[in-house]
């Protein structure tokens, strides 16, 4: 089970670099940023696939959108200056509860 949420928290990771390479990717064609783009979407869904032998699908789906969200959008205020409104950080906030709600009803296989 354990390796399981380490591979959920990769497929995250590799989810949260491969968005934030694709912004690099709106001024135009960059080889490195598209490396970066493909390898993580890759790694990512292949990290994935290895949480789902240990969790339920609905929740580690969930689990992995939904922090993958959250972070992004706080990486990007950082990175690049995005602005977050307070209606996004409330969406932040019902975003962190459902992830913690969903691993609290049992998100491994039962």
């Amino acid at each position: 089970m354990t390796t399981a949420w380490l591979a959920l928290g990769g497929a995250i990771a590799l989810e949260i670099m491969s968005t934030l390479s694709l912004r690099s990717l709106a001024a135009g064609w960059q080889p490195l940023a598209t490396v970066g783009v493909v390898v993580g979407y890759v790694g990512a869904f292949s990290c994935l696939a290895l949480a789902l032998r240990g969790l339920n699908v609905g929740a580690a789906y969930a689990i992995w959108s939904g922090v993958g969200t959250a972070g992004i959008t706080l990486l990007a205020a950082v990175l690049y200056d995005e602005r977050i409104t307070l209606v996004a950080a409330g969406g932040i906030g019902l975003i962190v509860a459902g992830v913690v709600l969903l691993t609290i009803g049992g998100a491994t296989h039962g």
